[in-house]
């Protein structure tokens, strides 16, 4: 009798738990056999606030799956979209004075900015490292030139942290589950990975993505994760605003969102009575509300992306941008806003991600886990051999 081979993933976001299950079919295909989302809960701001919460649930819910599956989960990956991780880009050299770069000279680059990273940054746990940069002599390198002669060489690798409490709190809660953590995965990198292997011709790419409390943008470079910036506003700020010049309050605005048709040939009608109640009638255009709507969605546009500071130097690549809304009712009514002011002003290639790729992204976090990354320096790799012969397999081979 064949045996299962099945792995346990769970997502932490800001919204829900969500566990998945994924069967490997044979070394080219696997699926998912079970996904439930449940309502987070325990976790506040990025912080858990009631831990035994999180272990009921969690343990309430492995149980469950392991008899149903009639299977013995000994390990998890866990993918996070919280919590408080960082981004942080460190860089090495090597003088050459005409000599071969060696594998030893980028072995060496990356330990000792290693530890640098784990000396700064001591109350944070590194997640990923990624290759990000290689120049030989000021020429920028596709692949690390390894064997070649030349004066100077140049090695950035991007180091993704998460929180030393963050990370010891998710063991313990595995832990107390009979579980080990396999892996910690970040799932903007899983989500602009997934963007990239289904396009061969895409390396650089921004990922928006804005929810109704919150919204985030993050840069991918030659397969590399390079920049994460959070927000605390998202969608809600376009509703609030409506309500504010409107007056009106705001379970009435989504109501009439809903409910009243904004078509370009109703725009000039007022918003009909029937949604009042009793004296409360007041005359609001409709084109009012779309208006101020359109206002809020460009200064979003350009808060998280084309006045931001941090995102100047990418954008003057004219990176593709993906945006991901995930507030239907705003997704639904402002769709062509979104496009036309997340878009570069002579080009308006930006592409809304499908909610539906579910499974992509999910069969992507496995492989990942399991096979590694193409950019990452230290890949997980499950033969049995050292650290060193991983890490040269991974970037040499």
């Amino acid at each position: 009798m064949k045996t299962k081979s099945l792995n346990l993933l769970i997502e932490i976001n800001n919204l829900d738990f969500i566990f998945v299950v994924v069967e490997k079919i044979d070394d080219n295909y696997s699926k998912i056999i079970f996904k439930e989302n449940i309502p987070i809960q325990g976790i506040k701001n990025n912080l858990i606030i009631d831990y035994n919460l999180i272990l009921k649930i969690f343990k309430e819910k492995i149980y469950s799956l392991e008899q149903n599956l009639d299977f013995i989960f000994k390990e998890a990956i866990i993918i996070i979209d919280n919590f408080n991780y960082s981004l942080i880009s460190f860089s090495g050299f090597k003088k050459l004075n005409g000599s071969q770069l060696l594998k030893e000279n980028i072995t060496y680059i990356l330990n000792f900015l290693k530890s640098q990273i784990n000396e700064i940054e001591n109350r944070k746990t590194i997640l990923h490292i990624f290759n990000t940069k290689f120049t030989l002599d000021d020429k920028e390198m596709v692949n690390l030139p390894i064997g070649l002669f030349g004066n100077f060489y140049y090695h950035e690798l991007s180091f993704f942290l998460l929180d030393n409490n963050d990370y010891n709190n998710l063991k313990k809660v595995l832990s107390e589950c009979n579980l080990k953590i396999k892996k910690i995965i970040s799932k903007n990198f899983v989500e602009g990975a997934t963007l990239i292997k289904s396009d061969t011709n895409l390396n650089d790419l921004f990922k928006i993505e804005i929810s109704e409390d919150y919204s985030k943008v993050t840069f991918i470079e030659n397969s590399s994760l390079k920049y994460i910036q959070d927000f605390k506003f998202g969608s809600n700020l376009i509703i609030k605003d409506i309500s504010k010049i409107t007056g009106l309050n705001i379970d009435l605005i989504k109501n009439i969102l809903i409910n009243s048709d904004f078509s370009e040939k109703n725009l000039e009608e007022l918003v009909e009575k029937n949604f009042f109640k009793d004296n409360n009638y007041r005359k609001i255009s409709k084109k009012l509300i779309i208006d101020v709507a359109k206002a809020r969605i460009e200064e979003l546009s350009e808060i998280i992306l084309f006045k931001n500071i941090n995102t100047k130097f990418f954008l003057e690549k004219k990176t593709p941008i993906f945006l991901k809304i995930n507030d239907s009712l705003i997704l639904q009514k402002f769709n062509d806003s979104f496009k036309l002011f997340f878009s570069y002003k002579d080009d308006c290639s930006l592409k809304i991600i499908d909610h539906d790729e579910v499974e992509n992204f999910y069969n992507n976090a496995n492989d990942i886990v399991q096979f590694g990354w193409k950019k990452e320096a230290v890949p997980i790799i499950l033969e049995k051999r050292s650290i060193l012969a991983r890490l040269f397999s991974f970037l040499f081979d």
